[in-house]
């Protein structure tokens, strides 16, 4: 591991901020775009880095900077379409219920307060858990796929109902089976980077509620931005988040949306503001303790971390995490900043128009990064994501794309 930064002279200092604000702009972008990560601008970024000017440290900065970015955009997509991020997924319900009540400009800074705490809180955490975890993951190691295991029957039985845990199941099931047929297809796009997961996730947690917006009345005005949720509590449960964000970082498979599940068990008598800080702080949190776990692990756990390895990035903690810090601010200030802006658009629009408009985004999308396989894939993730709102389930159950692959 490489320990010492670059030079600190002003030229060094204005090419790592440049890094920084390009690796702000892909987030935003990625963020505000539904079915667009920053995982694919890292892996673009992965794929050009011999060709990019300056040393990889400035790619690697530009890929974390993005990633932590769109941790705190992509809540934006998810109020405003009731399109969600995947990590976003099990607040979903919940902070749209927030939008229809014309309380979307609170949502946005209750979102923007729990990644931002969640970034103050996971810096001095991440030291002495990843001490931790480098003398339990060895012990952890053969255990992981019952851990998985463990993890999907959780997802199942703290489901409220027996119909609920009927619909959980067979959504688990049935994702399961479309992440065990795809994740390894071989696929082809126009892009450099392919990547078959674009349409199974659009398809999975973006189309079903589009297609269900098609007949709704759009986006109500917005009341004032008044955050109603007394700081501690907010504190309390950007905590959480943090806490269970760790678990994300350091044990593989665990995605944010299952994580920020298991999160909700702790406060599910909260409402749905608790529910969109505790899943803001874990979605960002994951991108800090999972910097750690490859830096002292050597095993990277999120999309923007194997971008960072195959670039071969030397890991310059002090840079790194300046470039998070950055990032963050950053993020904080452009989700009501944005967000607001987006949510008045968006309440201009006819309904109809906006959700076949975004369809066709995400379709292309698919074709981009797999090809025909892609749009085939985005069909059918399409029809298995209407399964848990038809049993009145959660949406995070559909992790068993990944989940169900991983555990076998």
């Amino acid at each position: 591991m490489q320990s010492m930064a670059p030079a600190a002279d002003p030229a060094a200092t204005l090419a790592l901020l440049a890094a920084v604000g390009t690796g702000v702009g892909l987030g935003t972008l990625s963020g505000l775009i539904p079915g667009l990560h920053a995982n694919t601008f890292a892996l673009l970024l992965a794929a050009a880095a011999s060709s990019l000017p300056g040393p990889r440290l400035y790619v690697g900065v530009a890929m974390l900077s993005a990633g932590v970015t769109h941790t705190f955009l992509d809540v934006i997509p998810a109020l405003a379409l009731g399109v969600p991020d995947p990590a976003m997924a099990a607040s979903a319900l919940p902070s749209h219920q927030l939008v229809i009540e014309g309380r979307g400009r609170e949502a946005l800074r209750l979102s923007a307060l729990g990644s931002g705490l969640a970034v103050v809180f996971a810096v001095p955490l991440a030291v002495p858990l990843t001490l931790l975890m480098e003398r339990a993951y060895p012990l952890l190691r053969p255990w992981l796929s019952v851990l998985l295991a463990g993890v999907a029957v959780l997802l199942v039985v703290t489901e409220h109902g027996r119909h609920q845990q009927v619909g959980a199941a067979c959504s688990l099931a049935a994702s399961g089976l479309l992440g065990i047929g795809l994740l390894d297809a071989p696929v082809t796009g126009a892009l450099p980077v392919s990547d078959v997961l674009v349409p199974l996730f659009s398809g999975l947690f973006g189309a079903p509620v589009l297609l269900a917006a098609i007949e709704g009345d759009g986006v109500p005005p917005q009341a004032d931005a008044t955050v109603t949720t007394p700081r501690r509590t907010v504190g309390v449960l950007a905590g959480i988040g943090t806490l269970c964000g760790g678990a994300v970082g350091y044990i593989p498979g665990v995605s944010s949306a299952i994580a920020a599940t298991l999160a909700l068990g702790l406060i599910s008598d909260q409402g749905p503001r608790a529910f969109i800080v505790t899943t803001s702080g874990v979605n960002t949190a994951t991108a800090v303790f999972a910097l750690f776990a490859l830096i002292s692990l050597g095993t990277p756990r999120t999309g923007v971390l194997v971008a960072l390895d195959r670039a071969e990035v030397p890991l310059v903690l002090p840079a790194l995490l300046a470039a998070v810090a950055i990032a963050a601010v950053a993020g904080a200030i452009l989700v009501p900043t944005l967000g607001d802006r987006y949510l008045r658009i968006v309440g201009r629009l006819d309904p109809t128009y906006l959700s076949l408009s975004v369809i066709a985004v995400l379709i292309c999308l698919s074709a981009l990064f797999a090809g025909l396989v892609g749009v085939g894939a985005f069909g059918a993730a399409t029809a298995v994501g209407h399964l848990p709102p038809k049993f009145g389930a959660r949406r995070a159950t559909l992790m068993g794309v990944l989940l169900v692959p991983l555990a076998l």
